[in-house]
């Protein structure tokens, strides 16, 4: 994916203060990765692209956290519309790490926040735990690691400004020496303050036949690699997953 990015326009770090989007609307698509280039040649126009140093690819490694009977993957398996996730992230080509929080409003938002921290440490400070029980109704000693992930992102953002989208491949999950590697899979997140109707990248990828479909990486990770958790409502996706993206023939 890389060659492809090369003709977009790039956009350094510092000059996406505004479109941080920490309270926002997300739009999600997933599919097959045969289908990325032509998509991204499609919407070059409208889009610059994130660059650190030479590349537009960027790598991360997240940690999530939950009690140990797994109430904050419970509660978005059992349909509950307001929810909660806890993780520690890192953006490992500029060696940054966050202790975040992500909470989806019943109104369909998306609410970030975050403070810096390290990742790989399972213990939270006393610092993270006092942020996690100001901004949640958990105990830091409540919580544990639940899964790790790691996959490349390339960041789009629009000409206007006033979007976000984020391109995940190379998804990979793992637990209790378990892994789980989602070849083929790409994973887009359309990110706008509003839910708009004149996304390019949204238009592109329903000329392809894409349409929007939920995917948390936290829960599809989680039930991919814990045979212990209940997955009845995530069963059908992952069946999806399974039979058209990681079988299919490039």
């Amino acid at each position: 994916m890389e060659t492809e990015m090369m003709n977009f326009e790039p956009i350094r770090l510092d000059a996406m203060s505004n479109v941080k989007l920490m309270n926002r609307v997300d739009r999600k698509f997933w599919f097959h990765e045969a289908e990325l280039q032509a998509i991204l040649l499609s919407v070059m126009p409208f889009y610059k692209a994130l660059k650190i140093g030479e590349s537009s690819r960027l790598s991360y490694a997240t940690t999530y956290f939950d009690t140990p009977d797994n109430i904050l993957y419970r509660l978005h398996h059992n349909g509950k519309l307001s929810r909660i996730k806890i993780r520690r992230r890192t953006y490992l080509e500029t060696d940054l790490s966050f202790l975040e929080i992500k909470f989806k409003t019943n109104k369909g938002r998306t609410i970030k926040r975050r403070m810096p921290t390290t990742l790989g440490e399972e213990i939270f400070t006393i610092t993270e735990g006092e942020f996690i029980q100001a901004n949640t109704s958990f105990m830091a000693e409540e919580l544990i690691p639940g899964l790790t992930n790691a996959f490349s992102r390339t960041t789009l953002v629009s000409i206007e400004m006033n979007e976000r989208c984020t391109i995940d491949t190379g998804i990979k999950f793992g637990w209790n020496q378990r892994e789980k590697i989602l070849s083929n899979l790409v994973v887009v997140e359309v990110k706008s303050a509003g839910r708009t109707r004149n996304s390019p990248l949204v238009q592109a990828l329903h000329d392809h036949g894409i349409r929007e479909s939920g995917f948390s990486k936290y829960c599809v990770g989680k039930m991919a690699v814990d045979p212990n958790v209940k997955h009845n409502a995530f069963k059908a996706k992952m069946r999806t997953i399974d039979k058209h993206i990681l079988n299919r023939a490039s």
